[in-house]
């Protein structure tokens, strides 16, 4: 079915967030799904210097955080049907490509316009659903997006390990061309376009700057902005250092993906919670509630390994202190992305697909530095990316009382 020949019937919620998950998760499978790669990859590409296989994580996210500036506009312009149709076109051929890459680097350029066409996905998934809700409704329903999305990246890296065993690592390249055309297809068949053709933007730079700049210059949506910053800030540090984290530091061998599945699924349950409790609660206390929460889970768990005498404790313990905090973290991310996506688009619902880029992008690509300096910091325990949760969490949790205090004034 061509994309612009769209079905008229809106189908039922539970269909439109599992699309929407599916689309959500694109990105996420991409990303999570490399990390038991990067040893094989090591060994046929960069075996003087394993450390630069790291780039084929950060360099799909830094694609996936220019690919939402064009898609967001792109999405405003020609319709969400079609952005997604030319971003999942783009994820493809560069799969293709990285089947075929001779070179890490060409490899790195192909994961570079798989997260660059990815990006579409994500950015078609938010702008359709706050093309249908609203507020607290938008924040409900992107939390049970959460809730179905979490199971696949929480697999992500164990069936990354299965299909690498059984085709190797070019054969994830080949998965990933199927998984696309997969969600591309389901949405096309399923899914009207959701742009009213009285909203549709032209697609010249001064329209996309202005509206850029109204994102930039709103006030509530350039705060969360910046705590979306701090929100990728630290979760991205300990998804870059995870391999290293859980198999040099922990020492756990190929249990790594089944440790990172179980958390993951754990948390899954995060979503479902803020969907019951944000209509009655408010996403800014929701939002003070998981990041206060956080502040004192990471900084309980940095000293314990700094003054607790973890470095010596036996390795079931240090596994179970990591693993509980990790849990929080994750668990607590849930809580607070679909909140702080809801709040900082609401008063931009005439320009929704280039704010979901901008926030996206700049969210994204702003938290890469932070995650990045940490990173830098790893000293083979988990103390940095602990101190860094302390001090990300600390700021988000402060820019959003003061917008309580905003809002109480206002």
């Amino acid at each position: 079915m061509s994309y612009t020949s769209a079905p008229t019937k809106r189908i039922g919620t539970l269909e439109l967030v599992a699309i929407l998950a599916g689309l959500m998760s694109l990105m996420a499978f991409t990303t999570d799904s490399m990390l038991p790669a990067m040893t094989d990859i090591a060994a046929e590409m960069a075996r003087d210097d394993k450390s630069r296989t790291q780039y084929l994580v950060s360099i799909f996210l830094l694609g996936g955080a220019a690919g939402m500036l064009l898609f967001g506009p792109l999405a405003d312009s020609i319709g969400r049907r079609g952005a997604l149709a030319a971003g999942i076109g783009t994820y493809v051929m560069a799969a293709i490509a990285g089947v075929f890459a001779p070179s890490l680097e060409l490899l790195i350029l192909s994961r570079f316009f798989m997260g660059f066409g990815a990006a579409a996905a994500r950015i078609v998934s938010q702008t359709v659903t706050r093309d249908l809700f609203s507020g607290a409704e938008q924040a409900r329903i992107a939390s049970l997006i959460f809730m179905f999305f979490v199971v696949v990246p929480a697999a992500a890296p164990l069936l990354g390990q299965q299909i690498i065993f059984f085709v190797g690592w070019r054969g994830l390249f080949g998965v990933y061309v199927l998984f696309g055309l997969l969600v591309l297809g389901w949405f096309l068949l399923r899914q009207p376009e959701t742009l009213d053709p009285a909203h549709r933007r032209a697609f010249r730079i001064k329209p996309i700057l202005a509206a850029a700049r109204e994102v930039l210059t709103t006030p509530v949506s350039r705060r969360y902005l910046a705590v979306q910053v701090l929100m990728y800030g630290q979760f991205i540090a300990y998804l870059s250092a995870a391999e290293q984290l859980w198999v040099d530091a922990l020492g756990v061998g190929d249990m790594f993906p089944v440790y990172f599945a179980i958390i993951a699924l754990l948390s899954a349950g995060a979503g479902f919670i803020n969907s019951r409790l944000v209509m009655k609660v408010g996403m800014r206390r929701m939002l003070i509630a998981a990041f206060g929460s956080q502040t004192v889970f990471a900084t309980l768990a940095f000293g314990l390994w700094t003054l607790g005498g973890l470095e010596t404790a036996s390795d079931p313990v240090r596994i179970g202190v990591f693993m509980a905090w990790t849990l929080s973290l994750f668990f607590i991310n849930g809580l607070t992305l679909g909140n702080v996506t809801a709040l900082a688009m609401e008063p931009l619902p005439h320009v929704a697909g280039t704010a979901s880029a901008v926030i996206g992008a700049f969210g994204m690509g702003l938290g890469m530095p932070i995650a990045a300096a940490i990173g830098q910091a790893f000293d083979g325990t988990p103390r940095p990316i602990m101190l860094g949760a302390v001090g990300c969490s600390f700021l988000a949790l402060t820019l959003v009382l003061t917008d309580m205090g905003r809002e109480r004034k206002a």
